[in-house]
């Protein structure tokens, strides 16, 4: 048409393309298959043949708005068209000049688009020839670095760009033939200054050239990469074959693969434990087959890919939970249960604390290790036992070096493996029992174990590299803490566990022990009733032990008699009361611990603490004519010994307060004896008892039966603190007595004595053995005597209401 070029405002239909810039003077084929497209070119050739073709921002939008559409595009005029047009078209346009949309009208079937011809200068008249030349000279030049970059470009692109003597055709060449991002077209197009074209335009270049250059570097670090991964494949397949002929079996290169994928795969190792896990598998790799070296590094590898590096299970801090199961197994223990729900409620207000390392202390079968699987349990983690019983060798905490035949890791590293997660909790059982021997010292190793500031990176000898232990929950137990040592012990937090009392041991029994029992040996309750008073016989006459496991064995004993009743059919169901109790497990094996019958001189009771509780412990002393010598008996160490010598100088030192000869020393022998001489005794606790013992066989003053005594002394007389008063008192009240006397500074203790016992025994707490003199023995009619506190008379109990204020202590 004459006048398609003149008007400088018209109103024609529109296409929004997709990753499309048109250009004005440029040539275009492209495909044409959204609904609105395809009306407003069927419009275009209705009319006069025109359509303004605009960008639109985003290709990936189907119905574009008024936004995402470009202002700037080219008049094209329709030249030829391709199928039916009605699904879809392929169209060959011609661009005329550059036009600004001005109002645009989404609406209708087709867009519809008012555009403004925008002038557009083709020459650079301002320009020096000489700076044309060099701006020209540096887009060819430009154009030249990228169609070496740019694989299998047409040489007649290549010619006719080249070929172009002004820049005006040069520009256009190029943006014709070249694939630009979009956005770069689109700025080139709104650009109307030649010279800024031509600028931009070598700005464009250089930038894809400098990408192409990244993509060619890639390129051939992949490729060489792949080559070689060829190569290798090639040989590998070639050494299997060879492998496969000669018999050999397995090829080691390819295991080494497989480990090195698998070592790959895990996400949390560390980056330098991963190069040298890394390094293994290249050893395997060059490792021949059927080798001795090869074998180890497979059982290495394994190991060490085996263990939880990047699993974890997640804590369930929830204390009413947690409690729940705590009494769910477990029948009284309140000091330990409330320490362990407390260490639960400070894991949920801080789940990333660490170092929290616990110590169950207490005599043999009182429920230590049950605890511990029932804190796992609570806290929703994978439970780990190592017993370390009889442990004296290093190696079995370190692990031993990998050079050696048949080495293996440590226990520790054992047990991660077998939890198969970062955070379990491991009970180390039997921490007290290690040993050392000339193998190394297990103690010692354990150091680093339990240091929450070192077992981050705990290097095993097998591994040789750091793994984290500070995610576990470690828990040991001991019998004995004295036999542990201090630094050991200083890494971990005490909780003692005591023995149980008898009402604690009946109701275990009644709730945990004899359930268990049944189901075991498939009786139902109905078939096997334990009354209260046979229990409490059970516990009475057939155990003695600060636990319940052989209650439970008596309990089990009884049930395997009653299973073979019934099965017999010599009885349907059984009863055991106290007076059946004889009938199933025999006579008595304990005789009830009494009292005894009258006051006797020379006789004291006194308290000791064992492994397995408590117990009371008869002091008895002789005096025999004789030079002065000091006799002890009844395997005595030698702090025993030394606390009866402390007694007899002390007694020497008021001997005119009792009536005692004051040249006893010289003219008489004692005779100090503890019963049950072939169990071994120490300790300086019955230094109380031993000058009270002294002081009555010298004076001949009866001593009061239901009373006991525990206490070390001094050559002054002071009575100085113990240990173990709750076990001892717990004694004291099985035995049927009364009152207790205990050092002064022993009152905060008291607290930790169990209810009941308070309830039956009166401690009276004493500053200087003379306070239980004046009480403990019994003083003849008329002979003067001021006891500090008015003790009631034998025949009476002592009771918590009957004794004076001094007493409730």
């Amino acid at each position: 048409m004459p006048n398609e070029g003149k008007k400088t405002v018209v109103t024609l239909p529109a296409v929004a393309m997709r990753g499309i810039v048109m250009f004005p003077s440029m040539t275009l084929h492209f495909d044409v298959g959204r609904e609105k497209s395809i009306l407003a070119i069927r419009q275009a050739l209705e009319q006069d043949k025109l359509i303004f073709l605009v960008a639109q921002k985003d290709f990936t939008v189907e119905e574009p708005t008024r936004d995402e559409l470009y202002t700037v595009g080219v008049v094209a005029r329709i030249v030829q068209v391709l199928g039916n047009g009605k699904n879809a078209a392929r169209i060959m346009v011609e661009g005329l000049y550059k036009a600004s949309m001005t109002d645009c009208d989404l609406s209708g079937e087709y867009i519809t688009a008012t555009v403004r011809k925008l002038p557009e200068s083709t020459d650079m008249t301002d320009v020096p020839p000489d700076a044309q030349e060099a701006l020209m000279r540096s887009v060819a030049q430009s154009f030249e670095e990228y169609c070496q970059l740019v694989p299998n470009m047409p040489q007649e692109i290549i010619t006719g760009v080249l070929s172009q003597k002004t820049p005006y055709d040069l520009f256009n060449q190029i943006v014709h033939n070249l694939f630009f991002q979009v956005e770069e077209k689109q700025d080139l197009l709104e650009e109307s200054d030649l010279t800024v074209r031509m600028q931009m335009l070598v700005q464009v270049l250089q930038h894809e050239i400098a990408v192409l250059g990244w993509e060619k570097d890639i390129y051939d670090q992949v490729k060489e990469s792949m080559d070689k991964n060829q190569r290798d494949y090639f040989l590998r397949e070639q050494m299997r074959v060879i492998s496969d002929e000669l018999g050999e079996g397995d090829n080691p290169m390819e295991e080494s693969m497989d480990y090195a994928d698998e070592i790959e795969a895990i996400q949390n190792m560390p980056a330098d434990v991963k190069e040298k896990l890394l390094r293994e598998c290249d050893r395997l790799y060059r490792t021949p087959p059927q080798s001795q070296e090869g074998q180890i590094i497979r059982n290495y590898l394994e190991t060490c890919i085996e263990l939880p590096w990047d699993v974890r299970t997640e804590d369930q801090n929830e204390v009413a939970r947690a409690e729940k199961i705590l009494n769910r197994d477990h029948y009284g223990m309140e000091k330990v249960k409330k320490r362990i729900l407390e260490t639960i409620a400070v894991r949920k207000l801080a789940p990333d604390i660490k170092g929290q390392i616990l110590c169950l202390a207490g005599p043999p079968g009182v429920g230590k290790t049950s605890v511990a699987r029932s804190v796992a349990e609570a806290l929703g983690r994978k439970y780990v036992r190592i017993s370390l019983g009889g442990v004296r060798d290093e190696a079995e905490i370190r692990g031993h070096r990998k050079t050696y035949l048949g080495s293996m890791p440590g226990r520790i590293i054992n047990a991660m493996k077998q939890a198969g997660s970062r955070n379990p909790l491991i009970l180390l059982d039997e921490i007290d029992k290690m040993s050392s021997d000339y193998k190394g010292d297990p103690t010692s190793a354990m150091l680093e174990v339990l240091d929450s500031e070192q077992n981050v990176a705990f290097r095993d000898h097998y591994l040789e590299i750091p793994f984290d232990l500070s995610e576990v929950l470690f828990i040991t137990t001991a019998n004995d803490l004295s036999m542990i040592p201090s630094p050991l012990l200083d890494r971990m937090e005490v909780i003692e566990m005591g023995s149980y009392t008898r009402e604690e041991k009946f109701n275990i029994a009644k709730r945990h022990l004899v359930p268990k029992q049944l189901k075991r040996h498939g009786l139902q309750k109905e078939q096997l009733k334990f009354s209260k008073s046979g229990l409490l016989a059970l516990i009475d006459g057939y155990t003695r032990e600060a636990g319940v496991r052989n209650l439970e064995r008596e309990i089990a004993s009884i049930c395997r008699k009653v299973a073979k009743m019934i099965v017999s059919e010599e009885a349907e169901s059984v009863s055991v009361t106290d007076k059946t109790l004889h009938t199933l497990l025999g006579a008595p094996r304990y005789l009830e611990e009494q009292l005894r019958r009258d006051d006797e001189v020379g006789v004291v009771n006194g308290l000791a603490w064992t492994a397995v509780g408590g117990d009371t412990m008869e002091i008895e002393a002789i005096v025999l004519p004789g030079s002065g010598k000091v006799q002890t008996t009844g395997q005595l160490g030698s702090v025993m010994t030394e606390s009866a010598q402390i007694a007899v100088s002390y007694v020497r030192s008021i001997c005119g307060e009792y009536g005692i000869d004051p040249d006893f020393y010289k003219n008489k022998d004692i005779h100090i004896h503890a019963p049950e001489g072939a169990v071994p005794k120490d300790g300086p606790s019955a230094g109380v008892t031993m000058v009270t013992c002294v002081v009555s066989a010298l004076s001949g003053l009866p001593v009061r039966k239901d009373i006991a005594m525990t206490g070390e002394v001094t050559l002054r007389g002071r009575v100085l603190p113990i240990g173990g008063l709750k076990e001892k008192s717990m004694a004291a009240y099985r035995m049927g007595i009364h009152t207790v006397f205990i050092p002064e500074q022993n009152q905060k203790d008291l607290e930790e004595v169990d209810p009941v016992v308070k309830e039956h025994v009166t401690f009276v707490p004493v500053r200087h053995v003379s306070e239980i003199l004046r009480q403990a023995l019994i003083r003849p009619a008329g002979l003067p005597d001021k006891p500090s506190v008015a003790l009631p008379a034998m025949s009476d109990p002592i009771s918590k209401k009957e004794a004076p204020t001094a007493l409730r202590q």
